[in-house]
């Protein structure tokens, strides 16, 4: 008798059920809309898990490799350019080499104008740089002291000559409108450097003049100059 109304009890629900789905389908056909979908209660279980574990990988892989890999950026960086302590001060050592008559080569030369004004070069033929300190000393002939500088001539730096390179210094020989005293013609020349204490550097180098040269008490030098035309204007 139970088992009787048990049956149906559950053919009754289930006739209503599908009474139910077939009143949605009509009223859905009858609005020209598409009738829902059965709920899956499987499928959307399957897929809740799946979502989470998608978010949870991109959060753990994107954030954390980023950041990673940018510290490990910036600390590489960091170590790649720092240069050693040893290559730093080399760079900032400075020339205290004076030019000597071992590492350079001098000429001299008459110039048109000034009148009774002559060149000196000196050239550094060494390897590596040296500072032509002051100015340089001269002995003409018999001469038994060095010619005063002109000390206007003063540069702003002391001279630093590069293998190869050259520095000037004009001469006044005598003075133009013959007030000079004591004078007398040579052909020798000897022209000695100084270091940086204005002592002498190296031996003295003789400098052929060619032909005679007058001088008198007027004779005078500038310091080294950088330019041809810097030593020629006083």
């Amino acid at each position: 008798m139970r088992n009787l109304r048990f049956r149906r009890a559950a053919r009754t629900s289930v006739l209503g059920t599908a009474a139910l789905i077939a009143a949605l389908s009509l009223t859905a056909c009858q609005s020209g809309e598409p009738a829902p979908a059965a709920f899956d209660a499987e499928a959307a279980a399957a897929q809740a898990p799946a979502s989470d574990t998608g978010k949870e990988t991109a959060e753990d892989t994107g954030t954390a490799g980023t950041a990673g890999s940018g510290a490990d950026t910036a600390k590489d960086s960091g170590s790649t350019t720092a240069k050693p302590a040893s290559k730093q001060q080399k760079q900032q050592k400075q020339v205290s080499d004076a030019c000597t008559d071992t590492n350079t080569e001098l000429a001299i030369t008459s110039v048109p104008r000034p009148v009774n004004h002559m060149l000196l070069t000196v050239t550094n033929t060494g390897s590596t740089a040296c500072n032509a300190y002051y100015y340089p000393t001269l002995r003409f002939g018999e001469a038994q002291s060095v010619p005063p500088v002109i000390e206007e001539s003063q540069p702003q730096a002391v001279v630093t000559l590069s293998p190869g390179q050259s520095a000037y210094a004009g001469i006044v020989t005598s003075s133009a409108d013959g007030s000079g005293t004591d004078g007398y013609s040579t052909t020798d020349l000897e022209v000695g450097f100084q270091n940086v204490d204005a002592g002498s550097a190296g031996g003295t180098v003789s400098v052929p003049l060619g032909e005679e040269v007058y001088v008198d008490s007027t004779l005078a030098v500038t310091y080294w100059q950088t330019e041809m035309d810097d030593a020629l204007m006083y």
